[in-house]
């Protein structure tokens, strides 16, 4: 209508911080095209593609997306929470052997799966990595030594919580595995009698061209 105004971004926190003058509408669909006239303020959408496919990626709700987030109407926190609370189920159904004593999460967008999966298992949650804010993600750097390099400068351990310990450490994903065992070896450095270590995402299926650019 005449005087409104519009705001579009990839997650609805963008819009929450703009203050109570704008309110979340509803995402945008599949293959739908977005135009706002310059001259009249007026929004225009529509579907353009002829056979729109619903998609949404799963590094969004994983990883790349804040938790207070909704997208596609599915609560970010709310998504995290259910995947740690299945990966308990899965641990418990086929994995009940395994002599767990602590559950470290790998900071930062792990945390959430984490706890709920350590209360899904009803053992102890506990914080045995400690994130240097100023390294970049280490996935996305070139070269795999870089990447292991990286890692122990990213994170650091707060040996008490490992030493003489069996522990499961969780991660939002796994993507190359490089991150992964040097994180394993990490935790063996700090005195850990064993270490298990599961992703909290669900099976990556598909590639997606849009997204993260991963091997398939």
């Amino acid at each position: 209508s005449p005087g409104t105004d519009y705001a579009i971004a990839s997650e609805s926190v963008a819009i929450d911080i703009l203050g109570p003058s704008f309110h979340l509408d509803r995402d945008v669909k599949a293959g739908e095209a977005l135009f706002i006239s310059y001259s009249t303020g007026q929004l225009h959408t529509q579907v353009v593609h002829p056979n729109p496919s619903f998609t949404p990626c799963l590094f969004e709700y994983v990883y790349f997306a804040r938790p207070d987030s909704i997208l596609d109407g599915v609560s970010v926190y709310e998504a995290r929470i259910n995947m740690g609370l299945a990966l308990a189920k899965k641990i418990t159904l086929f994995y009940s052997h395994l002599d767990i004593d602590v559950v470290i999460p790998i900071p930062e967008t792990s945390r959430t799966a984490a706890l709920h999966c350590a209360f899904g298992l009803q053992k102890p949650y506990r914080e045995g990595f400690v994130k240097n804010r100023y390294i970049a993600r280490t996935f996305i750097m070139p070269g795999q030594e870089m990447r292991r390099k990286t890692v122990r400068l990213k994170l650091n351990t707060i040996t008490s919580e490992f030493k003489n310990k069996n522990v499961l450490l969780i991660d939002d994903s796994i993507v190359r595995g490089t991150t992964s065992k040097e994180l394993i070896q990490m935790a063996k450095d700090a005195g850990a009698k064993r270490v298990y270590f599961a992703s909290a995402a669900p099976p990556v299926k598909y590639p997606n061209v849009y997204g993260i650019d991963i091997p398939t």
